[in-house]
């Protein structure tokens, strides 16, 4: 088993660095990248984008003293604006080096997780990241929580009433859920719940309120749970719904199996069957899922939900930076989720043996 360990932890290195190669050229290969959109500001004359540039007056200087017909840039927005301006602005976003030098770079930059600073929003990655991350890290622990809390039991009971009017009416209400996106049902939510058109129970936005930090203790934990319920509820649904069915199936698989049939022949009871046998192998499919399950929900399922309450995390702040072309953080969040995806994965690989030992990973073991 350590050897089978030693292996994974050894193929993270080619994977990590393969996913981020991938999107290092589809990024770089998009149009409207931080240079252009700085140019874009600079046509605008917009203060805040030449205030960046400009050092005691040089940006005017370099601006009204080049002829602009010699501009022979391929950026868009160039025109207008001369070389060496131009040139200034790619060395501030080090775009005056060529494409795998800047890899390689980053690359070396990220093993020590030194992920640089914030292209638009004059701050270091780090910090951008540790100050959004509780919000998101509250949104995808809760909704895990309530979904494997409450799809396994569910599916474990729809298995054992397969066929009753319990199963029947349970699978209409999962496959209504399954039909609605996280963001309609978190709309619908907000209408229903939020000062929408009916009742104004919860909060519309923020994961806590202004006078936070004058709460109690009690009154903390209050405020928190008022504001992260609707979302966790919207995010709930989609999940909830999928590791329904996938229980509910699994289990029914193995209560048809022989040996299930031979220990209610020794004389166990059904409880016992259920879940000193049929539990441990039914599970196993639903720890294979739990990595991904998890890291959809921290990240990429909250994205809109965050969007829609206004909760300033990690989803958000990803798709802010890949709209503007924030490229140190776009890839700071890709490296990290990408990591903590793989680790994941090999820590449910791990779970499989401690579940059911028959299982091994090791080459040419058997049982």
């Amino acid at each position: 088993m350590a050897a089978y360990f030693f292996r994974r932890l050894l193929l993270i290195i080619p994977t990590l660095l393969g996913i981020m190669l991938v999107n290092f050229i589809i990024i770089q290969a998009a149009p409207g990248g931080p240079v252009e959109q700085m140019l874009a500001k600079l046509q605008g004359l917009e203060t805040g984008a030449t205030s960046q540039i400009s050092n005691s007056g040089d940006f005017q200087n370099t601006t009204h003293s080049t002829n602009p017909t010699a501009n022979n840039s391929t950026y868009q927005g160039a025109r207008g604006l001369p070389p060496e301006l131009i040139q200034r602005i790619e060395k501030m976003y080090g775009f005056d080096k060529p494409a795998y030098e800047r890899f390689f770079m980053m690359l070396k930059n990220y093993l020590t997780f030194d992920f640089g600073d914030s292209y638009f929003r004059d701050r270091k990655v780090v910090d951008l990241i540790l100050e959004k991350m509780p919000v998101s890290i509250s949104l995808g622990l809760w909704s895990t929580l309530l979904i494997y809390g409450i799809s396994i039991p569910l599916g474990i009971r729809k298995a054992i009433k397969h066929g009753s009017s319990f199963d029947v009416w349970s699978s209409a209400i999962i496959i209504i859920g399954y039909a609605i996106p996280a963001f309609l049902f978190a709309i619908l939510l907000i209408v229903l719940f939020a000062g929408g058109s009916h009742f104004d129970w919860f909060p519309l936005r923020g994961l806590t309120s202004d006078n936070f930090a004058q709460l109690t203790l009690w009154g903390k934990f209050k405020d928190y749970a008022w504001h992260i319920t609707l979302p966790t509820l919207a995010n709930v649904i989609g999940g909830f719904a999928t590791l329904t069915l996938l229980t509910k199936n699994s289990f029914l698989d193995e209560i048809h199996k022989l040996y299930v049939t031979t220990a209610r022949a020794k004389g166990l009871s059904e409880s016992q069957v259920l879940y000193r046998h049929v539990f441990r192998n039914a599970m196993l499919i639903i720890i294979a899922g739990f990595p991904a399950a998890f890291i959809g929900l921290f990240f990429t399922s909250s994205l809109l939900i965050e969007f829609i309450f206004s909760l300033d995390g990690l989803g958000l702040l990803g798709f802010e930076s890949v709209i503007n072309r924030d490229y140190p953080v776009v890839f700071a969040t890709l490296y990290i989720f990408t990591l903590v995806g793989l680790i994941l994965k090999l820590i449910g690989d791990l779970t499989y043996t401690w579940i059911d030992p028959r299982i091994h990973f090791d080459a040419g073991e058997s049982e």
